[in-house]
């Protein structure tokens, strides 16, 4: 693989050059850790408290699901659609497995988020195989796209209904009162809410890619009821968003420009989700990227900041197991934007092996 490419996505980039990544963190202790959260979702949700929101879905039972693809060792499937501001609504399908409680030695939940439009292989090998070792595994993907509508209220005309091409059409809704990080956060909140108190979890996990690596990235730390995560190629530190080769710049999408949600953003840089995501009791997050990835967030200059970041949370958590961890996995293996193989047999080992003793 490495022979395919060139230089660039095997040296560090000149954006590295001159960078004190440390001094790029806001999050220096579990008090950090506490404000910072409560800052990111107070200005998300426009709330005093920096407390998430407490709502619950509609609920459909043991319906058919032509709209993902088709899964084996499934019980049962149920639908659960959360309602929006502005007429959006958003669905997450909900798999139960046939070993799940009882025979699968455990009884935790997985999140599987796509990310824009990818197409379903990616989540269709990476839900069969938590499904297949036991897990009650949630189907999300990104506002306005695969299953999920894509009509809205005009802003300024409520009874006007208008079909949003993409993410960076947003910007009408976006408003001083109106964060449209809603849209992707909140349907992930409301699904939490709803397992938490129907199946009672013992742990939750989280896995995606792209867009979806990003919401794996910003709601584990935003939510500490997320225990492990494992967002792949789904972000970079603002000082490398003009370092991969491939493309150049990465902008990423409207939900990670910062010339797009300045208020959320001057909280909490990318390093920083990532140690919200790890602090706490029996949490931990791996960041996968891949080096060779055809669509963005490639390269090598996560190099720059992973001893940093990984060192960040070792200092608040003081070194001590159980209480938090973070790690960064370059997946050399490829050259696709998906979960590949690799990075899969990674997570699993993760989950079955280190966090064997854990809920």
């Amino acid at each position: 693989m490495a022979a395919a490419h060139a230089i660039t996505y095997k040296a560090l980039p000149q954006e590295v050059v001159g960078v004190d990544a440390e001094e790029l963190m806001a999050v220096r202790s579990e008090a950090d850790v506490a404000a910072v959260r409560a800052a990111l979702v107070s200005e998300v949700w426009k709330s005093a408290d920096g407390r998430l929101p407490s709502a619950l879905p509609e609920v459909e039972r043991g319906v058919a699901a032509p709209e993902i693809p088709e899964f084996t060792g499934v019980d049962r499937i149920d639908r659960l659609t959360v309602r929006l501001p502005y007429g959006l609504s958003t669905t997450v399908f909900l798999l139960l497995p046939d070993r799940w409680p009882h025979h699968a030695g455990h009884r935790r939940f997985a999140f599987y988020h796509n990310g824009h439009g990818e197409e379903p292989s990616t989540m269709a090998r990476t839900a069969q195989a938590l499904l297949d070792a036991g897990y009650g595994v949630l189907l999300f993907a990104m506002p306005l796209y695969h299953w999920n509508p894509r009509e809205l209220e005009d802003p300024q005309d409520p009874a006007k209904k208008v079909v949003v091409g993409s993410h960076n059409d947003l910007v009408p809704w976006e408003t001083p009162g109106f964060s449209t990080l809603r849209f992707f956060l909140e349907p992930l909140v409301v699904a939490m809410n709803h397992v938490r108190k129907v199946h009672e979890p013992t742990s939750v996990q989280m896995v995606g890619l792209s867009g979806g690596g990003w919401a794996t990235t910003v709601y584990p730390a935003l939510d500490p009821r997320v225990t492990r995560s494992y967002p792949t190629a789904g972000s970079l530190p603002f000082f490398l968003r003009s370092a991969p080769p491939k493309p150049s710049p990465t902008t990423g999408d409207w939900e990670q420009r910062k010339d797009r949600h300045p208020a959320f953003y001057a909280i909490a840089d990318f390093m920083d989700f990532y140690a919200l995501a790890s602090v706490g009791k029996d949490r931990r997050q791996i960041q996968i990227l891949n080096r060779f990835d055809a669509c963005c967030f490639n390269g090598v200059g996560h190099r720059s900041y992973a001893p940093v970041a990984r060192h960040r949370v070792e200092v608040i958590t003081g070194g001590e197991v159980g209480r938090g961890s973070w790690e960064l996995l370059e997946d050399a293996t490829h050259g696709d934007h998906t979960v590949s193989p690799y990075a899969l047999s990674v997570i699993l080992w993760d989950l079955d092996v280190n966090c064997a003793g854990l809920p």
